[in-house]
């Protein structure tokens, strides 16, 4: 405006390029906000921009007779070919081949920007190359030589392609004939040569100019000539390597091929108002030397090392480094027209700052957006195909029904009561595969499940009936409109998927042909993890969030740089599947390691704000986190930086942590008028062991859920194990020859994974068959069943004592025989006559007093028949507690139901009848289950004060 803005319509003849959309859209409200008056801004064009040509308008007019530049192929359809061309040769087949289609698309994209064809492929010698890449480099020569054929058939060709095209025709047409108005290209630092010939073409024109992003026009010349790319040595042919991990290489390239030199430059006169003080470029420029340089860092002056202005924040976790950045920005919002921004790399740091900013009503959306894979359509869409892979088995089928977006509306409650009685109702080991399966499990009188199948019945049908992409995509529609309705396609993140999914659709047919179902799932998620949703246009007018591209020509008063860890900032290279290094090298292509240097200069550039905080956490997701090279190196130039533990300090007071206060065993101690009155015999070690479990399940009901889709724990084999033995005791009365029949016909239904199946079904019959024998045996012996699973209670010491007897047999002299069976092993001796395990004895007390329909006697064995592993390396055995003669410090059979009964009377009067507390874990050694151990907050006291 200084130079161009005296005539208005001068300044609207201008054209000024910019590397990005957001750029342009940052230089537009830079105008907007010296409009004063109104103003008609120049024409603002973003170089990436896949219509650039349209995007010039006038200045690109084909006009004159040149061939039309045919339009781009769609990526998405340009993937979906390659994946095919991949398949047909033997590549990879389905998710695999449109994986490995990705990074090809790149491999070509990048052959493109080079200018470099790709038959030069064809001279490159595979012999130095392991197997592995000569193959690769094999397969990659028969899908390119496949490809232009693929792109003469649509008409089309690489956007990459048509990109240099138009850079090219725009330079030789201005070359020709200059636009009439001025024309600036501003920040662009792509090195690509199409770009650099059309930068040239403008540095020349009499209205030209361009204009560098962070240039270091002060580095000595010594260390800018070692930065490359060297002219290859003459005896070897082989060029030293260059450092392109240097933030300023890709300018340095991007000069070398405009053909000017670096002095050539001049500093730009006008500053943007948000720059720091000339002593950070010499400590920008110093900390980011090439690393022979980094020696003369000991004879640095102070004013090269200048600290001010720059803090460090290292905290623990990525969550304690969200919170202190959210109160950051806050703090700056408190200074009046002071801006802030957060700069990084890391997405699921910029959205936990922006969850934190919502606090305090400051909007703040990730200017980089969000995966379209993680939105609430995204995640619906990967929802359906996962339930229908897995043939709706719990897990999927719940996660499917509890969608934000399934039944939204009105009738969203009634549908999660629905949905949670389900889940409810599906605790416990998988049904059978299908819908069939689930219905089978909760038969037809399940409420929730009579208001949900409805809905999703056509989905298992409609996937079922198609056989190909392009039918399970068609299915998939009309699945998610189902359950969604039109919702779904709503706002940004739906209009998104609704584009996805409709190119998908279209171009189906042109992908792989082996595709399997269950790989549907991960490629859809691969493809919409590229896809970038932006919030629209708007949040706080000086509070942003911004990525590394869209931080490019931007600055605020505080710039924080977030994530400073090895392997976000910087990102480790992506591997290239196709193309091994020396091949890449050989072709002339960029290093691996050339993001490294972009990821620096994006550093710089933001290091270059008036106020810096930089900060990282010590710990990810999967352990211990590397402090990143550039705050290394930072820290080592100046011996320090100012640490801004005030941020972290509020941080933690914001959440209220101060001293930790752990809390105290709990003895929690209930009026005596509302304690339990009735104890099971299996709940007696609880009373006594862990007083609090005994509380939690009794007084406050709460029972222990089996988890979704389970595995067959203990405790299921021991149901499924007794439901047999009862069917086989009082259907077939204990037949020894029908035992074997139940038992598989038990497993042919067990609702088990086949593997946990498979591993327990050998055991199980085998101990099977020495029950048989056991009972055969002992029938021959004159031993007669009388009762299994059968329940009794009985009124004693002031409570009602009841229980389930496993079996009661009469034994030739006319006594009872208890018998408790164990799928494990059995309680030992030295337990029992420490008064736990006491249920056999306890059953033993209940059938002496009549508490057992049909049963009467006095108790004179007591058993426990395992199927555990035996000493002659079969499985079952019987275990006794007892010894008649009090053999081993065994509790003596005619003793072993008045003590029972003595301990039962002990519990009662201490914990029933009496006023003891319920304290938790009174002796841990007898109390393994930790069902309750979160409730009672066990970690926080025990072990500390084992006396509280």
């Amino acid at each position: 405006m200084a130079r161009e803005g005296k005539d208005r319509m001068e300044l609207a003849r201008g054209l000024i390029l910019l590397p990005n959309n957001r750029a342009a859209r940052a230089l537009q409200d830079a105008f907007v906000r010296r409009a004063d008056g109104g103003l008609l801004l120049p024409r603002l064009v973003a170089l990436g921009d896949a219509e650039i040509d349209e995007r010039l308008g006038p200045l690109f007019d084909p006009a004159d007779g040149s061939e039309p530049i045919p339009p781009a192929v769609e990526p998405l359809q340009r993937q979906l070919i390659l994946a095919r061309l991949i398949e047909e040769q033997g590549g990879a087949t389905g998710g695999e081949a449109m994986r490995l289609a990705a990074d090809l698309a790149r491999t070509l994209d990048q052959l493109n920007v080079e200018q470099i064809a790709p038959e030069r492929l064809r001279a490159i010698d595979v012999g130095e190359l392991t197997q592995h890449w000569a193959r690769s480099l094999r397969l990659l020569e028969l899908v390119l030589a496949c490809w232009p054929e693929e792109l003469r058939r649509l008409g089309r060709i690489d956007l990459s392609d048509r990109r240099n095209r138009l850079l090219m025709r725009v330079a030789s047409d201005w070359r020709a004939a200059p636009p009439p108005g001025f024309v600036v290209a501003a920040g662009i630092s792509t090195a690509a040569p199409a770009v650099a010939r059309l930068l040239r073409t403008i540095a020349h024109m009499p209205n030209g100019r361009v204009v560098f992003d962070a240039l270091d026009t002060s580095m000595p010349e010594e260390q800018w000539a070692s930065l490359g790319p060297h002219q290859a040595d003459a005896v070897t042919g082989r060029a030293p390597p260059s450092v392109e991990t240097h933030p300023q290489y890709h300018l340095k390239l991007l000069l070398d091929r405009m053909g000017i030199g670096r002095g050539e430059v001049q500093r730009w006169r006008w500053g943007g108002g948000h720059a720091a003080r000339a002593g950070r470029s010499r400590l920008i420029s110093n900390a980011l030397a090439p690393a022979p340089f980094t020696v003369d860092w000991t004879d640095l002056a102070r004013k090269d090392r200048d600290r001010s202005g720059v803090e460090l924040l290292e905290v623990a976790t990525p969550a304690d480094e969200a919170q202190a950045i959210a109160l950051a920005l806050r703090e700056a919002l408190e200074a009046p027209g002071r801006t802030a921004a957060l700069v990084t790399p890391d997405r699921g740091l910029a959205q936990r700052v922006s969850a934190h900013l919502k606090r305090w009503g400051v909007e703040a959306s990730d200017s980089a957006g969000t995966p379209l894979s993680v939105t609430p359509p995204g995640t619906l869409l990967l929802a359906i195909v996962e339930a229908v892979a897995e043939q709706f088995s719990p897990v999927p089928l719940l996660a499917l029904l509890k969608h934000p977006l399934v039944e939204a509306g009105e009738g969203r409650p009634a549908w999660l009561n629905h949905v949670r009685a389900l889940d409810h109702a599906l605790r416990g080991p998988r049904p059978a595969p299908g819908l069939a399966g689930v219905s089978a499990r909760l038969g037809a009188d399940n409420d929730a499940w009579r208001a949900i199948l409805p809905r999703i019945e056509p989905i298992e049908s409609g996937f079922a009936a198609a056989t190909d992409l392009s039918g399970w995509l068609a299915a998939l529609r009309e699945a998610t409109e189902r359950l969604a309705g039109d919702e779904v396609w709503a706002r940004p993140a739906g209009r998104a998927a609704a584009d996805f999914l409709e190119q998908l659709e279209a171009h189906a047919g042109l992908g792989p042909q082996r595709v399997d179902f269950a790989q549907v799932a991960p490629m859809l998620g691969e493809l919409m993890n590229g896809i970038a949703v932006r919030p629209p246009q708007g949040g706080h007018p000086r509070i942003f969030i911004w990525g590394l591209i869209e931080a490019r020509l931007q600055q605020a008063d505080l710039t924080i740089l977030g994530g400073l860890n090895e392997g976000t900032w910087p990102a480790l290279p992506s591997p290239d599947p196709w193309l091994a290094p020396r091949i890449r090298a050989e072709l002339g292509l960029p290093g691996l390691e050339t993001r490294i240097g972009l990821a620096a200069h994006s550093f710089a550039g933001g290091l270059g704000a008036p106020q810096v905080l930089i900060t990282r956490a010590r710990r990810d997701a999967r352990g211990p986190a590397v402090a990143s090279r550039f705050w290394l190196r930072l820290e080592a130039l100046t011996g320090g930086l100012p640490r801004a533990t005030r941020l972290a300090d509020w941080a933690r007071a914001l959440d209220g942590v101060t001293r930790p206060q752990p809390a105290l065993r709990p003895q929690p101690s209930p009026p005596m008028a509302d304690r339990p009155k009735r104890l099971a015999v299996t709940d007696l070690d609880r009373l006594k062991a862990d007083p609090f479990a005994f509380y939690a399940r009794a007084m406050l009901r709460l029972k222990v859920l089996d988890p979704v889709d389970a595995d067959a724990t203990a405790a299921w084999r021991g149901t499924m194990v007794h439901d047999v033995l009862e069917r086989w005791a009082k259907e077939d009365s204990c037949d020894p020859s029908k035992l074997r029949a139940r038992a598989e016909a038990m497993l042919e239904a067990a609702e088990a994974h086949p593997l946990m199946r498979a591993l327990w079904e050998p055991r199980l019959m085998e101990a099977i068959d020495w029950i048989a024998a056991e009972m055969a045996e002992m029938k021959a012996a004159g031993r007669k069943f009388l009762v299994a699973e059968e329940k009794g209670e009985l009124e004693v010491f002031g409570v009602t004592l009841n229980g389930r007897a496993d079996r009661i047999d009469r034994l030739p002299d006319g006594k009872l025989a208890i018998v408790d069976y164990k799928t494990g092993n059995a309680p030992n001796a030295k337990q029992v006559s420490g008064g736990y395990a006491q249920q056999l004895g306890l059953i033993g007390l209940m059938a002496e007093r009549g508490a057992f329909k049909g049963v009467d006697g006095t108790a004179a064995a007591f058993e426990y028949w395992s199927l555990a592993r035996n000493k002659e390396d079969g499985f079952g055995k019987i275990v006794s507690p007892v010894d008649p003669n009090g053999a081993r410090d065994r509790i003596r059979t005619d003793e072993f139901v008045e003590r029972a009964a003595r301990t039962l009377q002990a519990a009662v009067e201490t914990w029933l009848t009496g006023a003891a507390p319920f304290t938790a874990k009174l002796h841990p050694e007898h109390a393994p289950y930790g069902d309750y151990d979160q409730l009672m907050r066990l970690d926080e006291w025990y072990g500390r004060d084992q006396d509280r």
